[in-house]
């Protein structure tokens, strides 16, 4: 009766909508069919629901007040967040997350962990577990274990195939799968092993000390005790005694790979041979070397235990790649030194031939191999000069600028590039070697960059192409051997214009060096220090003059070196006493008395210093007096400096003594009681010098660059002609002292000699030694 009373009061509550727990008293609420009494701790909400008082706004006055962290609030009190519920995991997608009254808390899936067992968002993160490194994994060792994100596989290793069962795998019987593995019977053994197998050749053959490589045929012919023409080259024995002792171990049937030691020694052994010198003196030298690299490369290339192996050491550089493989390689390669790379391809490398498991490229530069013999350019020279004949009539309907070879300089690193490939004489497709230049210039009519290779103890152009900038040069092959980039130096031959340019200004010069030389020795008037400098200074350009115009064009003719000697000689005398000029004028400013300097110290500077250069330059490079075009200083070994060299020392002197003079000029003349006549004087000696100075400097800078384009080789040329007629403009005609005595001897010539009488106020003589105070009629005398 009670039961069915209940169930009639609870249907009229929900028809009605009223709470079920307005159906307890007060303080209670409806649980499980019963009215409870909240426990401790807890209190009734607006909906007769016991809750936590911890969780009840920490100011209930307000109308919504905040809510304790992990709640929120409804808008009438504050209830628990659940935040495990989000659209991203608080926890991560490799964690759980177990929400509380107020909070959670984080634990990790299988295969993860962190540094708790329980944690937040904000303590720590799951961590995928390696079981592969912790060594947790159930791998059979015959498997390799690979991890995985919150797990591990295992799968088999090199060797073995799946069998039986997830965690089986048997052995791969490498002798009977891949037929002729090891080669063929005649070159070597197969034998099984677990896992892997092994490779025994049999003499005569080698695997290059890799158990697992195919056995192939190993010819030591080209090391044989007799030896080659290419062996008898001094210093290199010891290196073909030691590759000939590796390749018959080798060939043994045994022997250990020993690649990395003796690619050492040989680039040791090289730069001892280079070190020596003994490289220049012949072309087979220079032969010999490099058929020794090659076939060392190729022997030593296969034993090495790296892909890619790059090696420095003083004089030579190398880079070597190796790649091995049941099937032969594809894909481009590029080596590499500091000033040198080769491009090609493994395929062209590996080649069409037998496939022996290998394919090897190798590049080696020689930083110290610029300079071959001169009868390495002969066959190449004879060649350009016949393509030159050839065009010799086109040139002159057409009225083009005629080029003369002069000069064939190795501008590059020698580099030797190499592959497996056994017939390299003729590829298929070409390969690409780039070279930095050592300087940037450009070609132009006088200079043009040319690829060659090193071809039977003579450079050659066979079978290259090239394409050059200012900084490299790009050669493209269909051969490989030893190469080199070649700079060919042209003189620039405006045949008409340029030899009258010279001779006619040559004539002048001359006429006008010989004006001053009789000026400045018989004019007692004007006699002094810097007179006496004047006279050898014109002297010495006009037996220079002289010889550059009788002998310049005596090439390869009996004397040539003599006169390039000479002309070296009488040009450095006329810059020495161009410096002693500098050094004369800074004296006369800077010292007021004893101001000249002596006559045997100017001979010793002027004319003994020049001499002392020429002496010793004969003595160290001989061949450099006289090219094959011109007697002058040849342009190899950088032999030009040694006139370039003192005369860029003398114009540096000379324009530090002028600027030092006309700064003491400048302080002088500022002074309270300056000697305004003999300091304008100095002055206007001082800027005669510089102009001097600048013009006769400049020309030869001009000569530095004339083989950069025409306008130099003008330029150089009408400054050379000229130069007498500017020392007679400077020092004669803007000299008042000479003018007068020119005029004095053209009006003794026009009108009949009178005695005359002058009045001499001072003896120049007996005041050398003065002060420079003296008036203007007389002060150029003492000087």
């Amino acid at each position: 009766m009670e039961t069915r009373l209940i169930l009639l009061i609870l249907g009229l509550c929900l028809s009605s909508g009223e709470p079920l727990d307005a159906l307890c008293p007060n303080g209670y609420t409806f649980h499980n069919g019963k009215c409870l009494k909240c426990p401790d701790g807890f209190i009734l909400n607006y909906k007769q629901k016991c809750i936590d008082k911890s969780s009840q706004p920490r100011n209930p006055r307000q109308g919504s007040g905040s809510c304790n962290e992990g709640f929120y609030f409804t808008g009438r009190e504050c209830e628990d967040e659940n935040e495990c519920v989000s659209v991203d995991p608080i926890c991560g997608r490799n964690a759980t997350c177990q929400n509380t009254v107020g909070s959670y808390y984080c634990t990790c899936d299988t295969g993860f962990q962190s540094s708790k067992e329980k944690f937040t968002a904000e303590d720590s993160q799951c961590q995928d577990i390696n079981e592969c490194r912790d060594k947790t994994h159930k791998c059979d060792p015959r498997q390799n274990c690979v991890n995985t994100l919150g797990s591990f596989r295992c799968e088999c290793r090199q060797g073995y195939t799946h069998g039986r069962g997830d965690l089986a795998c048997d052995d791969i019987n490498e002798c009977e799968t891949y037929a002729g593995i090891c080669g063929s019977e005649s070159e070597g053994n197969c034998t099984n092993t677990p896992g892997s197998y092994t490779c025994d050749c049999h003499p005569g053959h080698s695997n290059y000390g890799n158990r697992q490589a195919k056995c192939t045929k190993l010819s030591c012919d080209g090391y044989e005790d007799k030896g080659s023409n290419e062996q008898a080259v001094g210093g290199l024995g010891r290196l073909w005694e030691k590759m000939r002792k590796n390749c018959a171990d080798l060939s043994s049937g045994g022997g250990e790979a020993t690649g990395q030691g003796l690619l050492q020694d040989v680039l040791t052994g090289t730069d001892e041979f280079l070190s020596s010198g003994q490289s220049v003196e012949d072309s087979t030298q220079v032969t010999g070397l490099l058929t020794m690299m090659e076939k060392a490369m190729m022997l030593i290339a296969p034993q090495m235990k790296q892909n890619q192996t790059k090696i420095e050491t003083q004089h030579t550089e190398a880079e070597l790649a190796v790649k091995r493989g049941r099937t032969p390689p594809t894909g481009p390669v590029m080596l590499s030194t500091e000033n040198a790379s080769f491009n090609t391809s493994w395929e062209m490398a590996a080649g069409n031939g037998t496939y022996p498991g290998f394919t090897v490229a190798a590049l080696v530069s020689y930083k110290s191999l610029n300079s071959t013999p001169d009868s390495s350019f002969q066959d190449l020279r004879e060649k350009m000069e016949e393509e030159r004949r050839q065009e010799q009539q086109e040139e002159q309907k057409e009225k083009k600028v005629k080029k003369v070879l002069t000069e064939l300089q190795v501008v590059s690193n020698v580099v030797t590039a190499c592959v497996s490939n056994p017939d390299t004489h003729q590829l298929d497709q070409n390969v690409s070697l780039t070279f930095k230049h050592p300087q940037e210039r450009n070609e132009s009519e006088s200079l043009r960059y040319m690829c060659v290779f090193w071809d039977k103890d003579a450079w050659s152009q066979r079978g290259c192409v090239s394409s050059s900038n200012s900084t490299h040069t790009v050669c493209s092959c269909n051969h490989l051997s030893s190469f080199a980039v070649l700079m060919a130096l042209y003189d620039i031959k405006h045949t008409f214009e340029l030899q009258l340019i010279t001779w006619v200004g040559l004539a002048v010069s001359l006429a006008c060096l010989f004006v001053c030389i009789l000026t400045f020795g018989l004019c007692r008037s004007i006699k002094g220090t810097r007179t006496t400098i004047h006279l050898h200074l014109s002297l010495c350009l006009f037996l220079a003059d002289l010889i550059f115009l009788c002998g310049i064009s005596r090439a390869q003719k009996a004397g040539c070196g003599l006169v390039a000697g000479l002309l070296h000689y009488f040009f450095l005398a006329a810059f020495s006493w161009m410096l002693l000029e500098g050094v004369q004028l800074y004296r006369m400013v800077v010292k007021v008395f004893h101001t000249n300097l002596r006559p045997a110290y100017m001979m010793a500077a002027g004319y003994g210093a020049p001499l002392a250069i020429v002496i010793i330059s004969a003595i160290a490079y001989p061949q450099g007096y006289g090219t094959d075009q011109h007697c002058w200083l040849s342009l190899e070994r950088g032999f030009i400096w040694a006139f370039f060299g003192p005369v860029c020392i003398i114009i540096f002197l000379n324009a530090f003594f002028f600027i030092i003079t006309l700064w003491k000029l400048a302080e002088k003349l500022t002074s309270l009681n300056p000697d305004l006549s003999n300091l304008q004087m100095i002055k206007g000696f001082t800027m005669t010098a510089v102009a001097q100075l600048c013009v006769l400097g400049g020309m030869w800078m001009f000569g530095c660059f004339m083989f950069e384009s025409v306008a130099m080789v003008y330029l150089f040329t009408i400054l050379n002609s000229l130069q007498g007629a500017l020392i007679f403009i400077l020092h004669c005609l803007m000299s008042k002292p000479v003018r007068d005595e020119y005029a004095k001897f053209l009006s003794g010539i026009c009108t009949p000699e009178k005695r005359r009488y002058p009045d001499y106020t001072s003896n120049p003589s007996s005041n050398s030694q003065q002060p420079l105070k003296s008036n203007s009629s007389t002060a150029q005398s003492q000087l």
